[in-house]
């Protein structure tokens, strides 16, 4: 067989991996909430609550909407007419539009564009969190932040588009079969690393000082067969009032943090139940599943990619001769935007079922579907959560059970909602 019937064969491999994988790893058979349940506890969330939460989501609409409409647009104006191509090569003329400097250079121009047309929506949404009091952060921290993430963005990007078109460039028949090797490769290190490298970019972590706290989430975690290394509080109140935590590493790198906000504003029961709820993913093993399945996906992409190159009308559009090309790098961020389209929704769905099941599992660990109740009661205040979204925006963006659903099943466990104030 020649590459392309190699190519086909893989991704159908790949492609049934993950439908496997889906099946098998996915709670599709965790019973949900009844209707009569949710109704329920709907009746018992705060009005002033769910008109807080309505209005502020109102509020966002306008710079989500616009944001999602550039992101979308501006991929496909530069990647399905030639101006991308034009772009990447007038970038690399001076170096005598040389394929690395195409590929580096004027990838990375290109991925500004994309990444800094959208920027005056977040610009916008981050007045309306100020004007709300959700954020704390100052324009000079929002602008500073922005600085962190481009020259992460800057560095990982150089090294990706100079790996992948180096791929392309010496192996322009087989590119597709490393490449899927090292995206699968990279993701697995990217799960690593992140938690060590990149999350001390954006925040502090200090360790929780001894105490009764710190003891009970330690004890917690050992009760649940999950022992942790530390306990540590990140400084997310700099940058909002949200509430947070989650479990980060893996095996002997465990730990629990918790953001500084929640320990100052919540009972340690309710922190107890939110830290209840990420030891759930890692009982599950959530993290490890979620990378070996983005490794695959990330692999199968690379695949699909190389055989959606043999469509020449898409290259013609495109103005390139290649999908392998450098030139081709607009054509191909295009693609991703159009697929991360269509597999979104997909994804939620996924990631809702992951994690109504790290919810059951806080329910059963603490024993306690009251403070569960509370604890979702006061995220949804504190965050000013839209506790029950329009259903189309629920189905398309909500990657986790709204809070009706969650006290529903608090509720379902025994919880008498309202028992406890906020």
């Amino acid at each position: 067989m020649d590459s392309g019937a190699w190519a086909v064969a893989a991704l159908v491999a790949l492609g049934l991996a993950l439908a496997v994988a889906a099946v098998v790893v996915v709670p599709w058979r965790l019973p949900g909430p009844t209707r009569a349940a949710r109704a329920a506890a709907f009746r018992e969330v705060p009005e002033d609550v769910v008109d807080r939460g309505r209005a502020l989501h109102a509020a966002l609409r306008p710079s989500a909407y616009s944001s999602l409409f550039a992101g979308l647009v501006t991929p496909l104006l530069l990647g399905l007419t030639p101006a991308g191509a034009h772009i990447v090569g007038w970038v690399a003329q001076p170096f005598g539009g040389h394929w690395l400097a195409q590929a580096v250079l004027g990838g990375l121009t290109v991925l500004a564009i994309v990444w800094l047309v959208p920027l005056p929506f977040a610009a916008w949404r981050h007045v309306v969190l100020r004007d709300w009091g959700l954020s704390t952060q100052s324009w000079r921290g929002w602008v500073a932040d922005l600085g962190r993430s481009g020259a992460v963005g800057l560095v990982l990007g150089a090294v990706l588009l100079a790996g992948f078109y180096t791929l392309t460039h010496v192996a322009p028949d087989w590119w597709w079969a490393w490449g899927a090797l090292g995206a699968a490769a990279l993701v697995v290190l990217l799960s690593f690393v992140f938690p060590v490298l990149v999350e001390p970019v954006f925040n502090r972590f200090t360790p929780m000082p001894a105490g009764s706290l710190r003891d009970e989430l330690m004890e917690l975690a050992a009760r649940d067969g999950l022992p942790v290394r530390e306990v540590l509080v990140a400084d997310a109140s700099r940058r909002t009032t949200g509430l947070n935590a989650y479990v980060s590493g893996f095996g002997a790198t465990r730990r629990i943090v918790v953001y500084d906000t929640l320990v100052g504003k919540a009972s340690a029961g309710e922190v107890g139940s939110v830290v209840a709820h990420e030891l759930g993913h890692a009982r599950a093993r959530d993290p490890e599943l979620g990378t070996l399945l983005g490794a695959v996906g990330a692999a199968a992409a690379v695949v699909a990619l190389y055989l959606l190159g043999q469509w020449d009308a898409l290259l013609r559009r495109a103005g390139v001769d290649s999908i392998g090309s450098p030139e081709a790098i607009a054509l191909v961020l295009a693609v991703a935007a159009l697929v991360g389209l269509v597999t979104g929704p997909l994804q939620n769905v996924v990631s809702r079922r992951i994690e109504a099941r790290a919810d059951r599992h806080a329910l059963r660990l603490t024993g306690d579907p009251a403070t569960f109740a509370a604890m979702q009661l006061r995220l949804a205040s504190v965050n000013t959560a839209d506790v029950r979204p329009p259903r189309l925006e629920y189905v398309l963006f909500a990657t986790h059970p709204d809070t009706v659903e969650r006290l529903a099943a608090a509720r379902e466990a025994g919880a008498p909602l309202g028992d406890e104030e906020l």
